[in-house]
């Protein structure tokens, strides 16, 4: 977390006054360890908040102007929230003016405030800078005008802000994440009820490592629309058995084994056949990290990869490269893909007294096969947003 004395003096220095009346909030990153792309699909998913995100400060103001600074952008923007729209010379601003849109069209009342960002979340990486940014804004601004801080809501409404406002057709995982973190425990999250569960991650002996393969990923770009408009094609298909289906994350591996041949489409087909085995591996995932059994989750998260590169067709080669170079080196239990995929993170389980040799040895191939350089961070599991 940014040093906060610092970070004061440079809100001073960018917006004047005096640092009387700043207040500085956090919203962490996420890591999904485990059920890629279940999250709009009504399935479940098994997130992380990180201990690294967002910190932001605010300060009141006599007018209603709302002006944003940060200190990875160079990019700066005054605006009224009356007259707030999508404008893509706002870049980065777009995010937070989207939720301060969607929490006025709920009721919600601001006055002006200066407001400034630090992120420690690397751009474009699969550990949702996005929705650190929503939450940190939402949760700060709501907490300055001392309205009630709802978790859930802040997630739905961050989640809507992104479906509508930056028309990204987003599920619900990574707000929801960053709102409700909890130090030292994965969320089970059953994305189409909001049922969740806190589950301590005990992974004794053994470091989450996240690898970012520097390869950026564009989210609006890519090709998860079409993804998700591939999984609404196969629940079409499959209602001829299932009537009432809402989503693929309804059915299990057996009923869709009995009923695959309703979907005509071979891509369609592998599209289905990756959401409804995931979604069972995050059941299973769950089991064996509340039996301690590291090595059955680890079996767990290669299978996931695999099927995201095989089935949901959402790897790329540098996300490849970098899971079959962990996968070589001895005291790795597993690894794989984490977020939409295109680019972006790994995520691995390794044990602690490799962990050097991991860093050393998969950055080294990594570099050789690639024409990226990886960077390496080793994950903490830390609490939702809230105040400093």
């Amino acid at each position: 977390m940014a040093e906060l004395k610092e970070l004061k003096r440079t809100f001073v220095e960018r917006f004047g006054g005096t640092e009387e009346g700043i207040e500085s909030y956090f919203a962490p990153g996420r890591v999904n360890l485990i059920g890629e792309h279940t999250d709009y699909n009504g399935g479940y998913v098994f997130p992380a908040a990180l201990t690294f995100g967002t910190t932001m400060l605010l300060r009141k103001r006599e007018d209603d102007i709302i002006r944003f600074a940060s200190g990875n952008f160079s990019t700066t923007a005054e605006i009224t929230l009356k007259d707030a729209k999508n404008v893509k010379e706002h870049d980065w601003i777009n995010y937070p003016k989207a939720v301060l849109v969607h929490l006025a069209k709920r009721g919600y009342t601001f006055g002006g405030y200066d407001v400034y960002y630090l992120g420690e979340i690397p751009n474009g990486a699969g550990l949702s800078s996005s929705a650190s940014i929503q939450l940190v804004t939402e949760f700060g601004f709501i907490t300055a005008e001392g309205h009630p801080v709802d978790r859930v809501q802040l997630a739905l409404i961050a989640q809507e802000s992104e479906n509508q406002f930056m028309g990204v057709n987003c599920g619900i995982m990574d707000q929801f994440t960053v709102a409700n973190g909890k130090k030292d425990h994965a969320i089970l999250l059953k994305c189409n009820t909001l049922d969740y569960e806190l589950v301590p991650f005990k992974a004794d002996g053994c470091k989450l490592v996240i690898g970012n393969t520097n390869k950026r990923r564009g989210l609006v770009d890519s090709e998860y629309n079409a993804r998700r408009a591939q999984c609404e094609e196969a629940v079409a298909s499959m209602r001829q058995a299932f009537p009432d289906l809402q989503f693929l994350g309804e059915l299990n591996a057996v009923q869709l084994k009995e009923n695959e041949h309703l979907i005509p489409d071979e891509t369609v087909k592998k599209r289905a056949r990756h959401v409804i085995e995931e979604n069972d591996r995050v059941l299973a995932s769950v089991k064996a990290l509340k039996e301690s059994d590291l090595e059955a989750f680890g079996k767990l998260m290669i299978a996931s990869h695999n099927s995201l590169r095989d089935q949901y067709e959402v790897t790329c080669k540098e996300l490849d490269v970098m899971v079959e170079e962990a996968l070589k080196v001895p005291g790795v239990l597993g690894s794989r893909m984490t977020g939409a995929g295109f680019g972006g993170c790994t995520v691995s389980l390794v044990k602690n007294e490799a962990v050097d040799a991991f860093i050393a040895s998969v950055g080294k191939a990594y570099a050789e096969r690639t024409d990226y350089k990886a960077d390496f961070y080793v994950g903490e599991i830390g609490d939702g947003a809230k105040a400093l």
